[in-house]
């Protein structure tokens, strides 16, 4: 049996959930600039805050304990800013709606910007508050006020927000806050940045602003196909012996999902799906071709080459997925239903190369589907012939590998409702179909490392009241990068399960420096050096235990592997945190790829 905490008292505490309200008589109305910041964030309807603490918004530190007493947004207490955008972002990717962060000057701007830009990749809703010294010189304290204060805060992550601002008075923040908010939940979603001045924030009101409807500050926005453009899209669709839809980032909606396959269907159309982004279409559907992976498929690079008709559904890098498996221009027509285009700018690429359209959609995918289904009316599904047969990878005997993982995480959940927060690099679609719009969340968007516990405390938050067991399996790298992002779910009694493929290397960088060694005529043998997490092993249970989580491991055999799950799963299912360190061997890229692990991914 592999080791686990023991612990008569953990059940206990977990079952009382910190409820962490204020002491004494709250504050009856806004009397200082924080105030009104509180109140906007209140109105706009997130739930959570996620903070670690800083000085630069005391003041509206404050006003969400002693005005709003600590509801709505309640305090997410996170040990690094990094893991509380993370958190806001696994929060997002299951729910399709922000959460709010606060971010502590530029240092903690700083520290969070790699989630940031994970958020922005990936095209995710977060509401973000940062703070800077009072932009008033005479009023910042010595040394540590100034070091604090930036010029232009906002730069730092302008290219890889929506939007951001710096208002000057309570009544400019709380327009501010508003817009951020409706900015951030709007097609294409995004992450969005407001600096709070911490003298504005800390100014007594000269009087009490106007009361306004918030509401109508939050306009709904449609964004259906244009008539035109959806006429010639589905007379070519209708057309095509051979149509291709690509299912990229495309939303929870359960509704939306059933859509999907009613158009795939109707149609008769292959379908692709991938790993970057969350499930879109059953996997083991008939008409699913090959299993969803992180890169290209052989399998999936043949049906799109032999497509007469492909439909991008905000299909993440069009333009690359064409030219890799078309060796060039596709021959097939193609139609992209996407309004990504809204949000490209100069500085970051990962807008991707520009894709070969015959007819662009500018609408969201949801709204896409649901007028492709009208525009061809009522008719029987066209047949077609099944694409692939799922079959579940072989397991090989001898030491453990990521199948090995994804085999026994599947019998160990076996028939509850489950959901993939996140996934490592060497995950191989095949193992585990996909079957609803919750059952993968998709991957970090920026392609770093350290996102993936902090997504899962996310997901998991948003999924503890429907009875859905959130499970993010990371890297060893991974989940050291964001190991105490587990606290939070720990201490704000949110259950969820960590399952990490340790294999005590960066080893996709080892397949990196040996293709580099074998294209150099050098040592293959050296590719360990400077990569691998030994001498001494980590003991990544221990980590657990030591936030008040339960830790499972170093597992090392398929019978300790059965149990420590099955173990680890019934933990979950009390209120707790369980994390379970699984030793596999080597191998990053899973064998159903036909391509390599992308440069930059670690």
């Amino acid at each position: 049996m592999a080791a686990r905490t023991k612990d008569p008292g953990a059940r206990t505490r977990r079952a009382a959930a910190p409820i962490e309200r204020p002491d004494g008589p709250l504050a009856g109305a806004p009397a200082f600039g924080s105030d009104v910041v509180a109140a906007a964030l209140r109105a706009t309807g997130v739930p959570w805050i996620a903070l670690t603490p800083g000085a630069s918004f005391r003041g509206l530190h404050d006003s969400l304990v002693n005005f709003l007493g600590n509801r709505e947004p309640q305090i997410l207490l996170c040990l690094h800013e990094e893991h509380a955008v993370a958190i806001a972002h696994g929060y997002a990717k299951a729910t399709g709606a922000p959460l709010a962060v606060a971010l502590h000057s530029n240092v903690g701007l700083f520290h969070a910007t790699m989630a940031i830009f994970n958020a922005w990749c990936d095209r995710m809703p977060v509401v973000m508050l940062g703070a800077t010294g009072p932009v008033d010189a005479a009023q910042r304290r010595p040394w540590i006020d100034w070091i604090h204060t930036a010029r232009d805060q906002g730069a730092i992550v302008r290219s890889y927000v929506k939007w951001d601002d710096q208002p000057a008075s309570p009544a400019a923040a709380r327009e501010a806050v508003l817009r951020a908010a409706w900015h951030a939940g709007t097609e294409p979603k995004g992450p969005v940045y407001v600096n709070l001045d911490a003298g504005m924030q800390e100014a007594r009101l000269d009087a009490p602003l106007p009361a306004i409807d918030a509401t109508r500050y939050a306009p709904v926005v449609s964004h259906a196909p244009d008539g035109g453009a959806l006429q010639r899209a589905t007379a070519l669709l209708t057309a095509a012996a051979r149509p291709l839809i690509l299912m990229g980032r495309v939303s929870r909606d359960e509704r939306a999902w059933d859509e999907r396959v009613r158009l795939a269907e109707r149609l008769g159309a292959g379908v692709v799906t991938d790993l970057k982004v969350g499930a879109a279409f059953p996997t083991d559907h008939p008409q699913h071709v090959g299993a969803p992976s992180l890169m290209l498929t052989g399998d999936v690079a043949q049906a799109i080459a032999a497509a007469e008709v492909i439909l991008s559904l905000d299909w993440v890098d069009l333009a690359g997925t064409l030219a890799a498996a078309c060796r060039g221009e596709p021959r097939a027509r193609v139609v992209h239903a996407s309004l990504d285009h809204v949000l490209h700018n100069g500085w970051s690429m990962d807008h991707q190369g520009l894709p070969p359209v015959d007819v662009h959609l500018a609408a969201t995918p949801d709204a896409t589907v649901g007028a492709l289904l009208a525009a061809l009316g009522p008719g029987k599904p066209r047949h077609a012939a099944p694409r692939h047969d799922h079959p579940r990878p072989a397991l090989p005997g001898g030491a453990l590998t990521t199948d090995h993982v994804a085999s026994a995480l599947k019998d160990a959940v076996g028939p509850r409702r489950c959901s993939l927060a996140h996934l490592p690099l060497s995950w191989n679609g095949a193992s585990w179909p996909f079957r609803g719009p919750l059952d993968f969340l998709g991957s970090d968007g920026g392609g770093g490392i350290g996102a993936g516990p902090g997504l899962g405390v996310g997901a998991a938050l948003a999924l503890r009241e429907r009875g859905i067991l959130t499970v993010a399996v990371c890297g060893d790298g991974d989940f050291l990068m964001g190991a105490t992002a587990l606290w939070t779910a720990v201490h704000y009694r949110i259950p969820l399960l960590v399952v990490v493929t340790n294999n005590r290397s960066f080893y996709n960088d080892e397949v990196h420096q040996e293709r580099v060694a074998k294209a150099r005529h050098r040592p293959v043998a050296n590719k360990w050096i400077g990569q691998r997490m030994a001498d001494p092993e980590i003991d990544l249970a221990a980590l657990a235990r030591a936030q008040g989580a339960e830790g499972f491991g170093p597992v090392v055999s398929r019978p300790e592997l059965a149990d420590a799950l099955a173990s680890a799963v019934a933990a979950v299912e009390r209120g707790a945190v369980a994390v379970v360190d699984v030793r596999v061997t080597g191998g990053s890229t899973p064998a159903n790829s036909a391509a390599a692990a992308p440069a930059g991914k670690r």
